[in-house]
């Protein structure tokens, strides 16, 4: 909640740093935002303030008052009519320092604010203070009600987090070493998720070598997290770290949704934004981060509207958002561990014991990451074996040899990706060549790279390690049996995925022997002659499933084509279904 971002924090890395002085406040923005300053600090007009009076509250703070604090919820949006107020964040040694002060006419929000989330940083009256209070559901309403004037804030919401997540600014801050199976785990949630922060090397920085100093952790205690509050965590889970940020939101078992979305990949945040933006109550649900597998793309360059490409969570970055605009509720990370479909609402459980009802639900788990047989491969995991290639492991790789497995096109975009960090990568297929599995142009594009070997027809049989990771990869011909070594400290596992629908076990979904789920066409009469299909004398709706009302989109269903575009129009395609289901669910309870 800011209205400035501190440029002290910057580095070529966002979110990495190499030394920073605790006290240091500099008032530029990151390079890539200074041209659009004015979009993101717009200054309102006592006209404009005028019109946003009827969705909030006029409220007066007396000076050295809080208007708002790192880690707690605030109110929502302040729109400044008098007085000034001084934004700062706390530094890694609990130290505050400022950032900038506002004035009447400039409001202090950032996307955060949509969804009623914790702020990043703390507001002081500096002097008495009044200004208009806009909590959340008021400033989607203002969003959406205000066509110019919401489109103006609304840029300067996003504009605000991507320059917050370019210094690090206002979120946690990671010490550790910049390879360990911590700090690469933590930091890429955090990104995933699109909150901001900085990781820290004390090998690097002095600050963070005071605070390792000061708290003393084990090997097995990093990274220390230094939240917003200046609470210190070490090596937390993911789903510690979330409640400590407030990204976690707590959920009530009474209340029933319209529909409830498992799954946060393209398919799953389409369906939230269609069903949202039509006035539907809407649960998305994740156990890691929104944008799925499609989240972790370096770059999706066949995705119809972007001729130059975009990355895979760019594009989920802003579905999200948009999500949250029609006040879509989204919890990341939760686990669904089952169904219950033996009435309606329906009944999911999740891993934290909560049960959440919904009159309809949408299944969009998508598909897990497939694991060679490998020995001792779960062993190396974020210590040098790693399923998707962000910056973040991408910057690891510095002058490095990197091995890559895998044919298909998320493979060809990441080798492009990695060829211009490592040194060089040695690409394994089990095939003797790349046409049956990946799009010409990305076959065209590997092979102009000079630093890219292809190495056909081989499998990995062996990792070799030691207490700090993998050191070695060996491989073997198909064919003729012959052996290779290569020392390597990073491994990128590309060979594709598994339906991620295990959770669906004894609820009545009908799923195929390979575990996706049938819909609509299909399904067989015998699947469905139990349900409720047999006695309304309908058959499932296209997206449905063998139960009425749980639908399947996306990489999970199992006539799906297993593409971003394919799954974005599932989703939204699910949204009219759902409709028709809830609207029949109506006429029966009207019966």
């Amino acid at each position: 909640m800011m209205n400035e971002v501190s440029g002290s924090l910057l580095s070529s890395t966002p979110g990495q740093v190499d030394d920073v002085s605790p006290n240091a406040v500099d008032m530029s923005l990151p390079p890539s935002l200074a041209s659009r300053r004015d979009q993101m600090f717009p200054k309102l007009a006592p006209a404009e303030i005028d019109r946003l009076r009827r969705f909030g509250e006029v409220h007066t703070w007396q000076p050295g008052e809080l208007l708002f604090e790192a880690s707690k919820t605030g109110p929502g949006m302040f729109v400044l009519l008098d007085g000034h107020v001084l934004v700062t964040r706390k530094n890694c040694l609990g130290i505050e320092v400022p950032i900038v002060e506002n004035g009447p006419g400039d409001f202090m929000a950032e996307i955060g604010q949509l969804s009623g989330r914790p702020s990043l940083v703390y507001g002081h009256a500096l002097d008495v203070v009044e200004a208009l209070v806009i909590n959340s559901p008021s400033l989607r309403a203002v969003v959406v009600a205000e066509a110019e004037l919401g489109e103006r804030i609304m840029r300067a919401l996003i504009l605000r987090r991507m320059g917050l997540i370019e210094t690090g600014a206002g979120g946690p801050i990671l010490i550790g070493p910049a390879d360990g199976a911590g700090m690469v785990r933590l930091r890429g949630f955090l990104s995933r998720n699109g909150h901001p922060h900085l990781a820290l090397d004390p090998k690097l920085n002095s600050i963070a070598k005071d605070v390792m100093k000061l708290h003393e952790p084990r090997p097995n205690e990093l990274p220390l997290v230094v939240c917003p509050d200046g609470t210190v965590l070490k090596c937390p889970t993911e789903r510690e770290l979330a409640h400590r940020l407030g990204l976690y939101i707590e959920l009530s078992a009474d209340r029933i949704y319209d529909v409830a979305i498992v799954g946060a990949g393209p398919a799953g945040l389409a369906c939230a934004v269609y069903a949202a933006s039509e006035g539907l109550s809407v649960l998305v649900l994740d156990t890691l981060a929104f944008g799925g597998q499609a989240g972790a793309s370096a770059r999706i360059e066949n995705y119809l509207g972007f001729p130059t490409g975009i990355s895979g969570q760019a594009l989920a970055g802003r579905a999200y958002v948009q999500a949250q605009k029609f006040g879509a509720e989204m919890v990341v990370p939760v686990e669904v561990t089952s169904l219950d479909c033996t009435s309606v609402p329906h009944a999911i459980k999740l891993d934290c014991g909560t049960r959440i009802s919904a009159k309809t639900v949408v299944i969009a788990t998508g598909a897990k990451y497939r694991r060679p047989a490998i020995p001792e491969l779960e062993k190396y995991e974020g210590r040098g074996v790693y399923y998707w290639v962000s910056p973040i492991e991408a910057a690891l790789c510095g002058q490095e040899e990197v091995i890559l497995v895998g044919g298909g096109n998320a493979a060809g975009q990441a080798i492009v990706f990695l060829a211009n960090h490592a040194a060089h990568v040695h690409h394994l297929i089990r095939g003797p060549d790349l046409a049956k599995s990946m799009s010409k142009y990305l076959i065209d594009r590997i092979g102009a790279l000079a630093n890219v070997t292809l190495h056909p027809e081989s499998d990995i049989v062996a990792i070799e390690g030691c207490e700090e990771g993998v050191s070695g990869v060996h491989w073997r011909h198909r064919k003729d049996g012959s052996m290779q070594m290569k020392s390597t400290r990073r491994i990128f596992l590309f060979v594709g995925a598994d339906p991620n629908t295990g959770w669906l076990d004894n609820c009545g979904v009908k799923v195929n022997d390979k575990g996706f789920v049938c819909t609509g066409l299909d399904l067989l009469p015998a699947d469905y002659a139990r349900s409720a299909y047999s006695t309304d004398g309908h058959h499932p709706l296209p997206l449905e499933t063998s139960v009425p009302g749980v639908f399947a989109i996306g990489d999970a269903r199992a006539s799906s084509t297993k593409r971003v575009a394919a799954a974005v129009g599932e989703g939204a395609a699910a949204v009219a279904q759902v409709h028709a289901r809830l609207a029949s669910q109506k006429a029966i309870n009207r019966a």
